[in-house]
């Protein structure tokens, strides 16, 4: 179930984990962005919750998004929990499609490190980073009563057999 102010009032528990999403039928909704700052963002949550219920399909983790940012458009991805759908702005997640989950606690000028410690972490283990996802857990409305801003940093992977070679010559020197 949604809040009142739209954030997810329940998410999975993906802390610190590695989940596979592939095959997971999803309903994508545009977004428009400056230099990856969304813009109207709320409405294009709106618009996509109702667009969904529109269709009859329902979400996994209502409110809980998955949000993709670029130069000038970025994506808005929502779980869907129906086997498949023929509306046009669902689709299937590619299979695997394996996710490196970092639950983010504190204030936003921070995430950056936390991005960058995760990234390191993959290339550690010979997985290139692809895209980053957010969800935005809490908004400003709601962040006070629920324990401060709170982002969910979700990083798409695969595995990579060049980087694993060179981390195993690195570590036979």
């Amino acid at each position: 179930m949604r809040l009142e102010c739209g954030c997810p009032s329940e998410y999975p528990d993906w802390h610190g984990k590695d989940i596979d999403l592939g095959a997971t039928l999803v309903h994508e909704q545009a977004s428009a962005m400056f230099f990856h700052m969304p813009i109207g963002f709320e409405a294009c949550l709106d618009r996509q919750h109702h667009d969904i219920g529109k269709l009859g399909l329902n979400e996994q983790w209502p409110g809980f998004v998955l949000a993709e940012s670029g130069m000038f458009r970025g994506r808005i991805l929502a779980l869907l929990t129906e086997d498949n759908s023929p509306a046009r702005k669902t689709y299937r997640l590619k299979n695997p499609y394996m996710l490196r989950v970092q639950l983010f606690k504190g204030n936003i000028k921070d995430i950056k490190t936390a991005i960058r410690h995760m990234q390191s972490e993959l290339f550690d283990e010979g997985r290139m980073p692809k895209n980053l996802f957010l969800s935005y857990l809490t908004c400003p409305r709601c962040q006070q009563e629920r324990g401060g801003t709170q982002i969910m940093l979700l990083r798409h992977w695969v595995k990579s057999p060049k980087l694993e070679q060179r981390l195993a010559k690195q570590r036979n020197k």
